[in-house]
C-alpha cells in the first residue's frame, strides 16, 4: 500500500521566489492542481485586512491565510464548479475572478460574490528559506 514514485515526487513541489516582483504573481502544478503564489503590494495587503470585518460568506481572516502577509499562496480552483480563476486585480475585489460562473474573490482569496461557497483553499506550505516556499 505505499504510494509509487511518480505520486511521491508531486506531493510536494518547491516555489523559488527569485524575481517575483509586488503586484506579481507565479502559477506552479502541484497535484495536479495550478498553485498562485501572489507578491501582494502594500495595498493588496492593506486591503485584505480591512475586509476581514466584511460580512463574509465563508469568513476568515487575512492573517489566517497568508503566513507571511507578503504572499499569498492559494489553490487556483474555484470551488463552485472547480474552473481555473484569472488573477492579478481581476473582479469587483481586484482579486480573482472566476469568468464561467461569476465569482469574485478578494485580494486574500476569499469569496466575496457569485455563486462559490467557498475561500480559494489555502495548501499546506511552509518557507524553506527567504526565497523558496514548499507546498506539501
Amino acid at each position: 500500500m505505499n504510494p509509487s514514485a511518480d505520486v511521491q515526487a508531486m506531493a510536494t513541489v518547491d516555489i523559488d521566489l527569485t524575481g517575483l516582483e509586488p503586484g506579481t504573481s507565479r502559477t506552479v502544478l502541484w497535484r495536479g492542481a495550478p498553485v498562485f503564489v501572489r507578491y501582494r503590494t502594500p495595498e493588496e495587503i492593506e486591503q485584505a485586512a480591512q475586509d476581514d470585518s466584511a460580512d463574509l460568506p465563508d469568513p476568515a481572516t487575512d492573517a489566517s491565510r497568508a503566513q507571511d502577509p507578503r504572499f499569498l499562496v492559494l489553490v487556483g480552483v474555484c470551488t463552485h464548479l472547480g474552473c481555473i480563476p484569472i488573477g492579478d486585480g481581476q473582479g469587483e475585489y481586484q482579486g480573482w475572478f472566476c469568468p464561467c460562473h461569476g465569482s469574485h474573490y478578494d485580494t486574500s482569496g476569499r469569496i466575496r460574490k457569485g455563486p462559490a461557497p467557498k475561500n480559494l483553499a489555502v495548501p499546506p506550505y511552509r518557507f524553506v528559506d527567504d526565497t523558496t516556499i514548499r507546498v506539501g
